[in-house]
């Protein structure tokens, strides 16, 4: 399942992420991992949840943020959910103007893996409604 937090930028998503995945963990039976582009919410976070600074590894496009996506999946067979905050940024997908097209292949891959390994996936992304996909709206949790 993949479940998005919506908004421009500075409006709030990464408080409401963060209250998520506190509330989240206490009935989860599984490991948590949060993905964000620093540590800086690090006493912020329940310390049953992992935080991964996905800035401290050289990735440099989508594939290959998918790929490490990937190689933390394989690595932990009980990884229940996954927190992405600033997806766009950790993703490697932002530029001066967000391309939606762009972004599309890779929510599209994430809903497959999320499937496959039956993880979920909770994502702060810096799109409005309009911008998102009609198909993803009904997976629209928090909208700023």
């Amino acid at each position: 399942m993949i479940q998005f937090i919506i908004g421009e930028k500075g409006k709030g998503k990464t408080k409401v992420l963060l209250e998520k995945a506190n509330r989240e963990v206490k009935d989860a039976t599984g490991n948590v991992v949060y993905l964000d582009k620093n540590t800086q919410h690090m006493f912020e976070l329940n310390n049953k949840i992992r935080l991964i600074d996905v800035t401290h590894y050289p990735l440099t496009d989508a594939d290959e943020f998918i790929g490490f996506i990937c190689g933390i999946i394989s690595q932990d067979h009980d990884l229940e959910k996954v927190y992405l905050d600033s997806f766009l940024k950790i993703a490697k997908l932002e530029s001066d103007e967000v391309d939606v097209a762009a972004v599309v292949p890779v929510l599209k891959q994430l809903s497959s893996i999320s499937t496959q390994f039956s993880v979920d996936f909770i994502i702060s992304i810096s799109l409005t409604k309009d911008q998102l996909p009609e198909e993803y709206h009904s997976m629209v949790v928090a909208q700023l």
